[in-house]
């Protein structure tokens, strides 16, 4: 499966080390993700890159399209840590769908 890690990137206006600090914590789930044989996707990850080309005004502008877009074509969610709006979004995009959230690896299938 492609599965979406989702979770807090820049919630309660996090920091550039805050916000770093939640980026690992994706990356590593999403490794872990991988591990299981599913193809890990996150959509901070596609959208930082453009917005250092474009420059951070254009923040709000970028994250969110990109990532729900991205939402779109993966078949399942892993959703973790804490809050965040931009993650709920993306979790939505899924139930609408009637595809999987999972807010525990444990929960996860092995390939």
């Amino acid at each position: 499966m492609l599965i979406m890690v989702a979770g807090p990137y820049s919630s309660g206006n996090a920091d550039a080390a805050q916000r770093a600090a939640n980026l690992r914590v994706l990356n590593e789930t999403a490794l872990l993700v991988f591990r299981r044989g599913h193809i890990p996707l996150i959509g901070v990850n596609a959208a930082l890159p453009l917005i250092e080309i474009a420059g951070e005004a254009s923040f709000s502008d970028i994250m969110m399209p990109v990532s729900l877009a991205l939402a779109e074509r993966c078949d399942a969610c892993l959703r973790v840590g804490g809050p965040s709006r931009g993650a709920d979004e993306e979790v939505e995009r899924f139930r609408n769908r009637g595809l999987p959230v999972f807010t525990s690896l444990d929960e996860i299938p092995a390939a």
